[in-house]
């Protein structure tokens, strides 16, 4: 395909009366706008043949010569008027008609100058006037040839006019020197033709070239601006598109970007491939671009990212296209025999409420996309200038957080998980808390989801499960310790094998060590997770299932992997809609863990009026701030030795 179009360009030439070639429609034009171009010297030449052949007249005093010479000057005006109001921009379907106009008023014109010429010859006027009239027939009708080349016909056949009436006047008036200037007449003819022709030639060949040189130039600057995937405007094509888009929006108008970002779809081309991926973009691109007005702009901004831009009435209006995006994106998609289901975080930015300009719209409806994101993808969301101050602070965290990790600003704590029969401590759950040097506390909200969005969760999962196993290395031996892990940091190369390393240089027995996760982590088969949690399980570590009955609280999860306890979430305990619903919850969910052999664990308890009914309910565990907050590990030791006191006052009591 990329050389069968130069080929096309040269078999639009064919054998044709002009010449070897045949021309396009296009290279016709530009040759005919050749005989209206320099329109003044045109003028020059018909100036000169009027006002020479009104002197003859005016000398010879002949009456025929009279109407001859106001014959040429009206033909000449009229050819002066038309060359210079020729249209600046003339269309490829005016060619023929400018030629044929153009014929008609050089014919004319050659062919009234050489009657008057063979005129001033037949009627034996002085020989000044006859010479006057001869020369200035024969200089034009040479000259001509030059300037008209690029319509031979036309170049010719006007100096064949203009030298025909002074021939048969030669023969007529006969004598040697009469027949001489016939014959040299006669070979003037062959000799401009192949001097017009030869002029042509190069002529047609120059714009030719130029015209091929033109359109690949064109190809290249559409490859330039096309996605190879799937056919759409590329980065480079959405920019050259929003730019004419701003030049050609009304003053009121207004314009509607959506950034659309293609949610997990790393896990399409980790899993299936990136053929499948490119047949998937390609196909999304497919829909967005037939659902859509044809002069709307639909662009792949690069990886799973497209962008759309449209002329919008209102915010209303962006909330339905936004809808149809969806709608096109999340219908299944069947390759091959797989079904796939894809989904799509967008932001939106409107001009000129959100951006003057190109870069700020751009700017906000990516920043749009963030939020969209963040707030749990699947999901449209419009810009808001609240955003620029919260994607400001994120990128503040996240520089601080990493130099945090360097500096030893972070540190472990430890809330305890509680029996709730004996009241003894049975695990620790180790949490994070970043004391800033300048701007105090900062509350685990506000840097952990930073930390996932941006990566560093993995490294900072990492150092809280290295730390929290050397403190944990030093209690007794039955009190576990409780980890909270990230899916990221979990899908993350070498996952459990950093986990396992923290154990060894800890010395902690992988048995006291409890990771929880929550059940987002197991929406998806992912072959990764599956590994994870089984090389771990191999070595005795064990896994909860945090904060249950949020999500979608499937039994699935419970019956599938190797849980060894529940947390119920702490909005059953002390949540606004506490009551007897949540209490059969819990029962029903304590007595399916006792049947599996599993530990119900209470999040939340403030009060021993809440202690008391998610005991009565069957939880083994409990944990809240009735027990105690988190605190740093030495008064967590303090804590474990203070129930070893107590234990051996009991038995010695």
């Amino acid at each position: 395909m990329a050389n069968s179009r130069p080929q096309q360009n040269l078999e639009r030439f064919l054998p044709h009366r002009e010449g070897t070639y045949a021309l396009s429609d296009r290279v016709r034009l530009l040759l005919v706008r050749t005989l209206y171009t320099q329109p003044t010297s045109l003028a020059i030449g018909a100036a000169n043949g009027a006002v020479s052949s009104f002197v003859a007249a005016y000398l010879s005093g002949e009456r025929l010569l009279y109407i001859l010479a106001a014959m040429l000057t009206v033909v000449a005006a009229a050819r002066v008027v038309m060359a210079f109001c020729l249209p600046a921009h003339s269309a490829g379907g005016d060619a023929r008609r400018l030629e044929i106009a153009y014929e008609i008023g050089a014919f004319a014109y050659s062919l009234v100058l050489g009657l008057i010429a063979a005129a001033t010859m037949m009627l034996e006027l002085p020989a000044g006037i006859e010479l006057l009239m001869v020369a200035n027939a024969l200089g034009y009708g040479i000259g001509i040839c030059a300037r008209n080349a690029g319509r031979p016909v036309i170049a010719l056949g006007q100096l064949l006019l203009v030298v025909t009436p002074i021939m048969l006047a030669c023969l007529m008036l006969g004598g040697l020197a009469m027949f001489l200037l016939a014959v040299n007449m006669v070979l003037l003819l062959p000799a401009m033709s192949s001097i017009t022709l030869n002029v042509f030639k190069v002529l047609r060949d120059s714009i030719a070239e130029a015209e091929r040189s033109q359109e690949l130039a064109n190809r290249m600057q559409i490859l330039a601006r096309t996605d190879v995937v799937t056919g759409l405007a590329n980065r480079a094509g959405l920019n050259h598109a929003l730019v004419e888009a701003l030049v050609e929006l009304p003053q009121d108008g207004a314009l509607g970007l959506f950034w659309i970002d293609l949610d997990r779809f790393k896990e399409v081309n980790d899993l299936l491939g990136h053929q499948v991926g490119d047949r998937v973009l390609a196909e999304i691109g497919r829909r967005l671009r037939a659902s859509l007005p044809a002069n709307n702009t639909v662009a792949r901004f690069g990886g799973d990212e497209f962008v759309i831009c449209t002329r919008v009435a209102d915010k209303r209006a962006c909330e339905k296209i936004a809808a149809l995006i969806q709608n096109e994106i999340t219908r299944t998609i069947r390759l091959d025999g797989d079904r796939l289901e894809m989904q799509a975080s967008i932001g939106i930015a409107c001009l000129p409420e959100d951006g003057k300009d190109a870069d700020a719209l751009m700017k906000a409806a990516d920043l749009a996309l963030y939020h969209a994101k963040a707030n749990g993808k699947n999901q449209a969301c419009f810009f808001a200038p609240t955003m620029t101050r919260d994607l400001v602070r994120r990128r503040e965290i996240e520089a601080e957080l990493r130099l945090a990790l360097q500096r030893d600003e972070l540190s472990i704590f430890f809330q305890p998980i509680v029996d709730l029969e004996s009241g003894k401590i049975r695990t620790f759950e180790a949490l994070v808390r970043w004391f800033h040097p300048e701007k105090g506390e900062l509350k685990p909200d506000e840097f952990i989801p930073v930390a996932e969005e941006s990566g560093v969760i993995v490294t900072l999962g990492n150092w809280i499960t290295a730390q929290a196993a050397k403190a944990a290395a030093q209690w007794p031996a039955d009190v576990t310790l409780a980890v909270n892990l990230s899916p990221l940091q979990i899908k993350a190369p070498g996952a459990a094998m950093g986990i396992l390393n923290a154990l060894k240089e800890a010395r902690l027995d992988p048995k006291r060590l409890e990771l929880e996760v929550t059940e987002s982590l197991f929406l998806e088969d992912s072959p990764v997770v599956r590994g994870f949690v089984e090389e771990l399980s191999a070595v005795g570590v064990q896994f909860a299932l945090d904060d249950f009955g949020t999500g979608y609280s499937s039994l699935a999860y419970i019956h599938n992997w190797p849980f060894s306890k529940i947390k119920v979430d702490r909005s059953f305990v002390s949540g606004p809609h506490v009551g007897r619903k949540s209490d059969a919850i819990i029962r029903a969910v304590s007595q399916m863990a006792a049947t599996l052999d599993m530990t119900i664990v209470a999040e939340g308890l403030e009060t021993i009026e809440q202690v008391q009914a998610v005991r009565d309910a069957g939880c083994k565990l409990g944990q809240g701030f009735y027990f105690s907050r988190a605190v740093p590990d030495y008064l967590a030791a303090m804590l474990l030795a203070q129930e070893r006191d107590t234990d051996m006052k009991s038995l010695t009591g």
